[in-house]
């Protein structure tokens, strides 16, 4: 339990006209459940059980009986039903949740069924049809080609979730919808809006817009109309400062036609609620990410709520036929149609072919295994497969250590051989060292200063002092002034013809040009050898290394394995235990919402 749970539990009890434990543990409860990236609190799941039970720890408190407890809840001031303006809010399902978690899942429900129930109103099926063929011509394997479905998908739909592991070709995918939509407008006007969570991933999505516009098979005119510009989503939205409300909003929305955001599974329960209210009605939204990746920091799941993770639904009939009218080719997809009144599943779409990892990649082959939680497949496939896997067992290893100071050195040698920020840039991020966690002797803190060490030692940086050349930056606060974000990394480098004294943080920019600003300018930030692999999520390297604690906590799941195997091109390192490997491919995250319910229900 935190202190700020007891504070909020303190304040939510004050409003009451008397003590009530039952209360204060309820309110504490649901505070916690956040901070745990939860959106409600299970009554039932804690009712009757030590209090330890419910948050991981030991503790001689009990949590009240179920019904004792709602019969509680429900006569408290504090304490409202779904549509009323109350602190905390209890539904009929024994759900209790903080007020604004309520509302924002229950607006972002609303708003993506509103634009999952609507249909675009012309279409020029005739042009369509010819734009396909020349923009996604056929397969020879002779199965469905998804990203030709994604297309039609996006065209046809206000709202489009495009979900695919690495090498899907989603971006490849949105680039040629954008050509698509810039046919179908004619001589019309059509302003469209790229965005990420963070910079790193907004930067990421432009140089991906830029490649995949060199490929297009249309016009020099509309090649030239794709933007490639990409924002983060609170730059977008505009913020204001002081507050968690943004300029843009369902009063001032976005001036936009279409909008299409990258990462989405980075973005938590509160920022998509967001997004969403400040998108005109009129516009399309294509969403694009990757349904088994981490979910976002803050509260909720929402890409793998949106996408029923745990579920494969079958496109409604009457979207096969139009899908068959345009294409002129039947689109048999092997599942019973699944005709929600909702029209939801008609949205989604999940790119299976990989480009980068066939069928027959061990990468691939390991990737799917952590997916599907098949312990023992995973770990034939570390212990068995050569070059790109290496796994190492950390149990009972003395020279441990010098091995990974061995490992860092080759790794970062080479982007602190040129003072050319752009050169250093490309080989800086050839190589990452991931970690699961900030603490112990394998944890974030610990694996930068080793690394500091050992490359010290080598000559390769003189790390005497805060600031020095070649030191690698991870900006971990916005700052909207400057125009760095969360998640941004950069490079200490001299300025030229300064003899190596004048030093600047160099960082990639979103238009391919490089940014630099004084050391002193900077917002929070750390060095950055090693970083989590929540933090590495947007980023992709050629060659990974994850180093896994020696022991098992709770943030390790499959799903943490799966986002780091997918940040590498070409090789992935893990070391670890098998104990730990084995007990974090069991461990799926499970985060409780109701807005898989509230979407998937009807």
């Amino acid at each position: 339990m935190r202190e700020i749970d007891f504070h909020f539990a303190r304040f939510i009890s004050g409003l009451c006209p008397h003590d009530d434990p039952d209360i204060f543990m309820g309110a504490a409860l649901v505070s916690n459940a956040a901070g745990n990236g939860d959106i409600y609190l299970d009554l039932a799941l804690s009712a009757g059980k030590p209090l330890g039970e419910s948050l991981g720890a030991e503790s001689r408190l009990r949590c009240p009986e179920l019904n004792a407890w709602t019969e509680k809840l429900h006569a408290s001031p504090v304490v409202g039903s779904p549509g009323e303006l109350r602190p905390l809010i209890l539904d009929k399902k024994n759900r209790l949740y903080l007020f604004r978690y309520w509302n924002y899942e229950k607006k972002l429900a609303d708003l993506i069924l509103k634009r999952a129930q609507e249909h675009i109103g012309v279409i020029d099926e005739s042009l369509l049809r010819n734009s396909l063929q020349r923009l996604f011509p056929e397969v020879s394997d002779n199965g469905i080609d998804w990203q030709k479905v994604a297309a039609l998908a996006a065209i046809l739909k206000k709202f489009c979730l495009i979900s695919g592991g690495p090498g899907t070709g989603k971006t490849f995918t949105v680039a040629n919808i954008l050509a698509l939509l810039f046919e179908q407008a004619g001589d019309g006007r059509l302003e469209i809006l790229l965005a990420a969570p963070t910079g790193k991933a907004a930067a990421r999505l432009s140089e991906s817009i830029r490649t995949a516009k060199k490929t297009l098979n249309c016009r020099k005119d509309i090649i030239d109309a794709i933007p490639s510009e990409s924002y983060t989503i609170h730059r977008l939205l505009k913020t204001i400062p002081g507050s968690p409300y943004f300029i843009h909003n369902s009063e001032n929305r976005l001036p936009a036609d279409v909008l299409v955001v990258d990462e989405a599974s980075m973005i938590d329960l509160a920022l998509m609620s967001k997004l969403l209210e400040a998108i005109p009605a009129t516009a399309r939204l294509i969403l694009i990410g990757d349904k088994d990746q981490l979910a976002s920091v803050e509260a909720g799941s929402v890409l793998g709520d949106i996408c029923d993770r745990n579920r494969v639904h079958g496109f409604s009939e009457r979207f096969c036929k139009r899908l068959e009218k345009i294409t002129g080719k039947e689109f048999n997809v092997g599942i019973e149609h699944d005709n929600l009144k909702n029209g939801l599943q008609d949205c989604i779409v999940v790119l299976k072919k990989s480009f980068r990892f066939t069928d027959s990649s061990t990468i691939g082959q390991l990737s799917r295994s952590v997916n599907r939680g098949d312990v023992e497949k995973v770990l034939d496939v570390l212990k068995t497969s050569p070059i790109p896997i290496n796994w190492i067992e950390t149990q009972g290893r003395k020279d441990l250590f010098q091995a990974l100071a061995k490992k860092i050195i080759q790794g970062y040698a080479e982007y602190l051989k040129t003072t050319d920020p752009q050169t250093a840039l490309e080989r800086f991020n050839r190589f990452k060292i991931l970690c699961a966690v900030n603490i112990g002797p394998f944890g974030v803190n610990a694996v930068n200063m080793l690394a500091e060490k050992a490359l010290s030692r080598e000559g390769l940086i003189q790390p005497e002092q805060d600031w020095y050349m070649g030191r690698p930056v991870l900006i971990t606060r916005n700052d909207y002034n400057l125009g760095l974000f969360n998640g941004d990394m950069g490079l200490t480098l001299p300025a030229p013809d300064s003899d190596n004294k004048d030093l600047y943080v160099y960082f990639p920019g979103s238009s391919g040009q490089l940014r630099r600003f004084l050391p002193q300018r900077l917002p929070e930030h750390a060095t950055v050898f090693a970083m989590t692999v929540h933090k590495s999520q947007g980023s992709e390297f050629d060659d990974v290394l994850l180093i896994l604690p020696e022991k098992d906590y709770p943030v390790l799941t499959r799903e943490l394995i799966y986002t780091a195997i997918t940040r590498a091109r070409q090789n992935i390192s893990i070391w670890g235990i098998e104990g730990v490997v084995r007990a974090a491919v069991s461990r799926k995250i499970e985060r409780t919402s109701g807005l898989r319910d509230a979407l998937w229900a009807s």
